[in-house]
């Protein structure tokens, strides 16, 4: 009976392992489909960021240089000096430039006094050009008169001519009768005389006429001359008077483009002589610091470079294979080692056009037979969308090192 009793209770001990065993394998298989169901929702957000610790915060770096020739005569500021927009930077000698100043402002005014004179000349050209128009015109009208006039006294003429040979004829015929009578003694002697007398001067009378025909054709001639002279003066007036006035004009105009040119140097002497005073272009700090007083300035030579703290973005590059989901105004979320504190948001801006490797000074050459396959990466430039919040001390910096988290999936 006692072996009968410790039997169930054996049966028990071998039983109460095997369900041990089983809960076991239970509580394993649950961790086991915990572990994979957690690696794959981990791998399931993973695909929603993209991220890369190449990257950098990036600006605009500032040369500053001289935009005119000569020496030094002040420097402001020093290596690592904080500056604004606007503060003085160095000084060159004005005293050279001031001198070219004053050289331009004298021709500018003697460029003004040219302008004058032939800008009153073009109105009095103006108006001898119509004085002489107008007295052209009046001398073929009178020298027409003259020629009309002296045509009708030539008319005259004739017509006494013509008178004269009538009488002449006449008193040559009265003659031819009175010679038989005066041999005859049928007139008196002094009748004859007379007759004879009066033949002569009615002669005498025919030969001025015909003379005075002569000279009245030579002053139609004259006037006619004289008619052809005043018609070709007027016509070269009416052809040269508006030239003329042309002429004036543009030698106007040459003296109003001579003061626009002087004006021009005088702007550009003033400019230079305001070049002078050299002025910090950006708020930043001041390094690579060159320049010093007495040194001699060529035009572009460089003084220093302004590190701008404002106006800051990051230039991340991430490999090729991340971009696939990557696109411009995604949201970034940025962490900078040197200020984990602060909680920097950013957006996607650009995406680069090239790989950082096909943009350096030495591209690879590919085509050479040696060639191992690399993972590349494309510069994505993220601008700062809470920059005044977080930076308001401006302890961000240029080359700092960032983690750019950028939010491919929503």
């Amino acid at each position: 009976m006692a072996d009968q009793n410790e039997y169930p209770q054996d049966q028990k001990e071998l039983e109460a392992p095997e369900k041990d065993h089983s809960g076991k394998k239970l509580i394993g298989l649950i961790v086991v489909l915990v572990l994979i169901v957690g690696a794959a929702i981990f791998y399931w957000h993973s695909t929603f960021t993209e991220d890369t610790d190449d990257a950098q915060v990036d600006g605009n770096l500032y040369q500053v240089s001289s935009r005119v020739a000569g020496q030094v005569i002040h420097v402001d500021v020093q290596e690592a000096q904080f500056v604004h927009k606007g503060d003085p930077i160095a000084e060159v000698d004005p005293s050279d430039l001031q001198v070219a100043l004053e050289q331009a402002q004298a021709d500018l005014a003697n460029a003004k006094a040219e302008y004058e004179q032939a800008s009153v000349n073009v109105p009095i050209t103006d108006v001898q050009v119509a004085t002489t128009l107008q007295t052209s015109g009046s001398d073929v009208l009178g020298s027409q008169a003259s020629v009309e006039q002296s045509e009708a006294q030539a008319q005259a003429a004739i017509a006494r001519v013509q008178s004269a040979k009538a009488q002449a004829l006449k008193s040559k015929l009265d003659v031819d009768r009175y010679t038989p009578l005066v041999a005859k003694d049928v007139i008196s002697k002094q009748q004859y005389d007379a007759a004879v007398a009066q033949s002569t001067a009615d002669q005498a009378a025919l030969d001025g006429a015909e003379r005075d025909v002569k000279a009245q054709q030579d002053t139609v001639q004259l006037m006619l001359q004289k008619l052809a002279q005043s018609r070709s003066q007027e016509s070269q007036s009416r052809k040269n008077g508006p030239k003329q006035v042309a002429v004036q004009q543009a030698r106007a105009d040459a003296a109003a483009a001579s003061v626009k040119q002087a004006q021009a140097k005088v702007d550009q002497a003033t400019l230079n002589l305001g070049y002078t005073k050299i002025t910090a272009p950006i708020t930043g700090i001041v390094s690579r610091k060159s320049v010093a007083v007495g040194a001699n300035l060529s035009v572009g030579q460089s003084l220093m470079t302004i590190v701008p703290l404002q106006d800051l973005w990051v230039t991340a590059n991430f490999k090729e294979t991340q971009l696939n989901e990557m696109k411009v105004g995604q949201d970034v979320d940025i962490k900078v080692d040197a200020l984990g504190n602060r909680d920097f948001k950013g957006k996607v801006a650009q995406i680069g056009g090239a790989t950082g490797s096909s943009l350096s000074l030495f591209p690879p050459e590919n085509a050479t037979g040696n060639y191992v396959k690399v993972v590349q990466r494309i510069p994505v430039r993220i601008n700062f969308t809470n920059l005044d919040q977080e930076n308001k001390d401006l302890a961000l910096r240029i080359g700092m090192s960032v983690v750019p988290v950028v939010r491919v999936k929503q």
